[in-house]
């Protein structure tokens, strides 16, 4: 399944009324309990913050999506979610490959709190190299100097 990245932000969704309905598709399929409201009030409040979405795009729709909040320091993700068409099909990993090689250009470390995680998607992220960090509150991916390790394709 040929996956490409697709970045979301304010300016995107004002202008492509696709962008906003894939991602509101995107999350409608999200279990109620990984929302903290509506699909619709998510994306807007998340992009509202500042926030953007990285995206799996698949046949000129998105098909699945990651939160992304921007620091300074570090990328951190949250609130990921295939559409269940698509599931099983590796479209998570690779969605986050593909992230953790656009963090990687831009040299941020990625990162993911704990308590946004289910234990399936802690197995995931450990398979893909992210570690636990020393406080135990998140899941990072360091991308530069000697802690990085050759991302997977």
């Amino acid at each position: 399944m040929p996956v490409t990245l697709h970045p979301v932000d304010r300016g995107a969704c004002d202008m492509d009324a696709q962008a906003r309905t894939d991602l509101v598709r995107i999350y409608a399929d999200a279990p109620a309990e990984r929302l903290p409201s509506a699909p619709d009030a998510f994306i807007e409040a998340h992009l509202d913050s500042g926030g953007n979405f990285l995206c799996a795009r698949f046949n000129d729709r998105l098909i699945g999506a990651i939160a992304l909040r921007d620091d300074g320091e570090a990328w951190w993700l949250s609130h990921f979610c295939v559409r269940k068409p698509t599931r099983r099909r590796g479209v998570g990993s690779r969605l986050l490959t593909l992230v953790a090689q656009a963090a990687s250009a831009e040299g941020k470390p990625l990162r993911v709190e704990v308590a946004q995680l289910q234990m399936a998607d802690q197995l995931m992220l450990s398979r893909l190299g992210y570690r636990l960090d020393r406080s135990g509150d998140h899941y990072e991916l360091a991308l530069s100097g000697r802690h990085s390790k050759e991302l997977p394709r």
